[in-house]
């Protein structure tokens, strides 16, 4: 079942600008947590650019970020364009990437070489299979819900490709598997009220 906002709240929420990592394709999540790359800088710029072209007033939103690197400097990089002081904004745990355990900082190929059984497994169920020493898509998705019923004001969070794949997924019902095949862009803003989420440009 779709969860929902409470009423008269709206959520805009990001992934990260592009890191090392996401170049050489290799899995980030709590471990490695690679600096942004020059697109990924402009990618957070381009968020900040939305936010302000749909916002009327940026400066009333609540500012929340990953405590990860990589999400924290996206968010100072947008503040800092929106003539916000860039640190101030909070950070919460819960927005965490997820956790990929002793995949952390491998490639696809040598995250499956370690056991094929295992990744094929996680690939075909990311929602109940957890790779050793991580999380699973439910974990993620619980602590996501838990950080949404706290939310009292109009908020702009900065998070990661997996963490918002699952968020997205969770306010349109999508299955495990919808949520898996979703994209992860970057230098996008997602907008959310009620139920319905809402990809945004500057048009």
């Amino acid at each position: 079942m779709p969860i929902e906002l409470k009423k008269g709240l709206t959520l805009y929420f990001c992934r990260h600008g592009e890191t090392e990592a996401n170049v050489e394709k290799r899995f980030q999540g709590h471990g490695l947590d690679t600096p942004l790359t020059r697109k990924g800088y402009k990618q957070a710029k381009a968020i900040a650019d939305i936010l302000e072209h749909h916002v009327k007033h940026v400066g009333r939103l609540k500012y929340v970020s990953s405590p990860l690197l990589r999400a924290r400097t996206t968010m100072e990089i947008v503040r800092s364009r929106l003539h916000l002081t860039p640190s101030l904004y909070s950070t919460d745990q819960r927005l965490r990437e997820i956790n990929l355990g002793i995949w952390d900082g491998l490639t696809h190929k040598e995250a499956r070489a370690l056991n094929p059984a295992l990744f094929d497994k996680r690939e075909a169920d990311k929602w109940n299979v957890r790779v050793p020493g991580g999380e699973n898509y439910a974990d993620v998705a619980e602590r996501a819900e838990l950080w949404l019923a706290t939310m009292k004001k109009d908020t702009f969070a900065v998070a990661h490709g997996g963490f918002t794949r699952i968020l997205r997924g969770l306010f349109e019902g999508l299955t495990a598997k919808e949520m898996s095949d979703l994209d992860e862009p970057q230098g996008v803003v997602f907008r959310v009220r009620g139920r319905k989420v809402k990809k945004l440009d500057k048009d």
